[in-house]
């Protein structure tokens, strides 16, 4: 894949992300998709193939009423992968555990790496 059509489908990705539109999402990744959010060093989410993504992603779109990534950086890796910087908007759906509720603003910066094979994203790994 050209640098281009790798960005091309991160920015696909993010569109649909943004918008809930979780069949999008689907549609840019491999089956054999692999992704894990990492928060303070640790795996605390992770999914292997496309319907254990769309479960994962359908439960994480309830959360919110709102939500938004900005892309503020992207790094090529010699390996092929991307690197993005993101900040992250969001406006609860629903109470967390912890305190937080329904209509306050979750908002943080994170990272995201994508790897990919036959023209789909493959890999992705969120670190907050």
């Amino acid at each position: 894949m050209t640098t281009d059509e790798k960005h091309n489908l991160i920015r696909r990705y993010l569109d649909a992300y943004n918008t809930f539109d979780v069949d999008g999402m689907i549609e840019t990744l491999h089956p054999e998709v692999e992704f894990a959010n990492v928060s303070g060093g640790e795996t605390d989410t992770s999914a292997t193939g496309r319907e254990e993504f769309r479960s994962m992603a359908e439960k994480a779109a309830e959360m919110f009423a709102e939500r938004q990534q900005t892309v503020t950086d992207v790094q090529e890796g010699e390996d092929g992968e991307v690197s993005i910087q993101v900040t992250y908007e969001g406006e609860l759906a629903r109470d967390l555990p912890g305190g937080i509720e329904a209509g306050e603003t979750v908002q943080l910066d994170g990272r995201s790496t994508f790897a990919f094979r036959d023209g789909k994203i493959v890999r992705i790994v969120d670190h907050s």
